[in-house]
């Protein structure tokens, strides 16, 4: 219990519960307190809208037993105008201090300015797990005949490869003393060229392999496909796989079984007990979650692979709008919007805050509040198959009805139910199935 002593940004910490992470597990509390960046652009108006949301659903749920307690933090425009610094040092000993947060979306120029706020937050914290859940919500018009047939969990490795901010301009020192080292060892790169370097490590690519596992027994996931580019990239790519194979034999002997091993043993259909798990090159998999999108459930995947995938994926089911994420670690983590800024809408009030408000419910699992998650989840379901919808959605409905943000807001409150045990047990059904 904080004693509020503690000062962020010269104001003392409020009471409620600093959040515990075990084994990057977090333990249940009943009033957590949680940072939350609002971000920039349309960030201010879907943070209020799933601030509104999640408190309404922990109230329908616990009633006065349990609540949050949300600390304002700062990042981005509102922290440059307030302190000066678009990451003040204060936002980052916040998170720190409290082990999670919550963030609206963070603006980053694109092809120069400051490195992207997001990308060095999450290498500073070592948030390693970049989880993407993409689903199909009943009322959403897709550009796919079949959206409901795409339900995968993506993990992406989030500290490595290009993102890993290796770089040197065209022309400079650096660039030109590894185009030299280059050509010492037999590879021609033109002189005029800028130069990335694209680390990936046997560390790095186990641990997300690892997690991908991880969720897939919890929640009763019966395929692990890891994807790489290692037909061309084989020694970093290619290790990737390498890596990934060999740390599921080695920490999960006759867990699972290989794709050639489920048609020439299995005959094609995966044992009772087993996970199948196999591998796919980065090109083949946009081509098969487009074409056969029932053949995945978890993917494991590197930093670029997964960024690109994810937004592919989210194509699909309806768009960034509705799509969730979250960056973790073993010692914290991060919810948040995966759509940008938008500023060609900020301050209009019709921002949809589904992806943000989603990510929300992650949060709720993430703490083990299983009913507010679903008492969320399941209010956003009814709302979009009412056709109620921000215009994002609403414009592409048949019959739709278009609503600004706080309209759809107080429709989502409006249709929460608390939900019973056999709801929650139904919408959790095959957590630790396998394991068990």
């Amino acid at each position: 219990m904080s004693k509020s002593v503690r000062k962020f940004y010269g104001k003392p910490v409020p009471d409620g519960e600093i959040i515990q992470v075990v084994d990057g597990k977090a333990t249940k509390p009943t009033r957590p307190i949680i940072p939350f960046i609002d971000g920039d652009g349309i960030g201010t108006e879907i943070s209020v809208a799933t601030r509104r949301i999640i408190d309404a659903a922990v109230a329908k749920c616990y009633g006065d037993k349990r609540n949050i307690v949300w600390l304002p933090a700062y990042a981005g425009d509102a922290a440059v105008a307030q302190f000066g610094s678009p990451l003040p040092a204060e936002t980052l000993e916040m998170l720190d201090y409290f082990g999670i947060g919550m963030k609206g979306p963070l603006g980053t120029p694109t092809g120069g300015g400051i490195r992207s706020l997001n990308v060095t937050m999450r290498q500073h914290f070592d948030w390693y797990s970049c989880v993407r859940p993409v689903r199909y919500f009943r009322g959403i018009v897709s550009v796919v005949k079949r959206p409901q047939d795409l339900d995968v969990v993506i993990f992406r490795e989030n500290t490595e490869d290009v993102y890993a901010g290796v770089e040197f301009e065209a022309g400079s020192e650096g660039a030109l003393e590894i185009i030299a080292v280059a050509k010492k060892y037999g590879h021609e790169i033109r002189e005029d060229s800028g130069i990335g370097i694209k680390p990936i490590s046997k560390f790095a690519s186990r641990r997300i392999v690892r997690s991908a596992i991880e969720f897939a027994i919890e929640h009763g996931r019966k395929v692990v496909t890891i994807v790489h580019k290692g037909n061309i990239q084989k020694h970093t790519e290619g290790a990737f796989l390498k890596w990934g194979l060999e740390l599921a034999a080695e920490e999960y002997p006759g867990l699972f079984v290989s794709e050639d091993e489920l048609w020439k043993t299995h005959g094609g259909k995966l044992p009772e007990g087993k996970i199948l798990l196999n591998h796919r090159i980065a090109d083949a998999t946009f081509y098969e979650l487009l074409c056969k999108s029932t053949q995945f459930s978890v993917i494991a995947t590197t930093n670029l692979n997964g960024d690109y995938i994810s937004d592919a994926a989210a194509g699909q089911v309806g768009g960034l709008g509705i799509a969730p994420g979250a960056n973790i670690g073993a010692k914290s983590a991060m919810f948040e919007a995966t759509h940008g800024t938008a500023p060609d809408i900020a301050g209009k009030g019709i921002s949809n805050p589904c992806s943000l408000t989603l990510s929300g419910v992650m949060m709720l699992e993430y703490i083990d509040w299983d009913e507010a998650a679903v008492c969320v989840t399941r209010a956003i379901e009814k709302t979009l198959r009412s056709k109620t919808a921000t215009g994002d959605l609403a414009r592409f409905m048949k019959n739709g009805n278009q609503v600004n943000t706080v309209q759809f807001t107080d429709a989502v409150i409006a249709n929460m139910v608390k939900p019973t045990k056999r709801t929650v047990d139904a919408a959790l059904k095959g957590k630790k199935a396998i394991r068990q």
